[in-house]
């Protein structure tokens, strides 16, 4: 039987790129997506097209209700998990923190903290062998921001994304004797629409000549981390990171 994969957020960007590459490698793929309906729902069609197994379900991470109904209708339609990347995420137009707005502060925590929490509380009910799982791997998709702060842009999605880290080594640690490895990925500079939510979709080609690497990065590199940390050959990695942002 083909192993299930849950992928927040799948729906475009880095999402599509590991939904597609797992799917390629194997796995039967949930994509969950917030709004963007028929983006899901082309992902599936070419999954399908090209010999895969997929599924589109709509779920707002951030309403725990919605997270229930997602892993429910998983268990039914595809059964039992056995990986989850918590990618989705989201971020706001640029600004100082002087400029922030309560609201926005918390939609972000909802999203990026609050949503990976409740996702991977759920897949650990099912992966666990404490509780009868066969047990699983867990990616959570933080940001190299969690490190350099994202000062005068995204101090507050920088914030969230340093919850993460946090919330990935505390996992990682209270599940490694169930069967379940947590790690994490940081990227930064990748070229998807997400810049684009922040006000600067041409960001990444402003600033790549600070790079290391003066480059930007393409999602499925992401995703190639992504399918190595879930996968046998890091069978011994867990409460690491992965950072993807071009040296910086």
């Amino acid at each position: 039987m083909k192993p299930v994969m849950i992928i927040t957020g799948g729906s475009r960007g880095i999402g599509a790129a590991t939904a597609t590459l797992a799917a390629k490698r194997g796995y039967t793929v949930c994509i969950n997506y917030r709004k963007e309906a028929k983006s899901a729902e082309d992902l599936v069609t070419k999954i399908q097209q090209d010999g895969g197994k997929a599924l589109a379900i709509q779920a707002d991470v951030a309403q725990e209700e919605d997270v229930l109904r997602l892993f429910s209708q998983v268990d039914k339609e595809l059964g039992q998990v056995t990986a989850l990347v918590n990618n989705a995420g989201i971020l706001d137009l640029q600004c100082r923190v002087e400029d922030l707005m309560a609201a926005r502060i918390s939609s972000i925590l909802a999203t990026n903290v609050l949503g990976s929490i409740l996702c991977a509380r759920e897949a650990v009910k099912r992966m666990s062998t404490k509780r009868g799982g066969q047990g699983g791997a867990i990616v959570n998709v933080s940001s190299i921001a969690a490190k350099l702060g994202a000062p005068g842009e995204y101090v507050d999605y920088a914030a969230s994304k340093g919850a993460i880290d946090a919330f990935t080594i505390g996992l990682s640690k209270e599940v490694a004797a169930e069967g379940i490895r947590v790690n994490a990925v940081r990227p930064a500079y990748i070229y998807t629409d997400m810049h684009a939510s922040g006000g600067e979709a041409g960001r990444v080609d402003r600033i790549k000549s600070s790079i290391p690497m003066q480059r930007g990065g393409q999602p499925v590199e992401v995703a190639e981390a992504i399918l190595w940390l879930l996968s046998d050959e890091a069978s011994y990695a867990t409460g690491t990171f992965i950072d993807l942002a071009g040296g910086r």
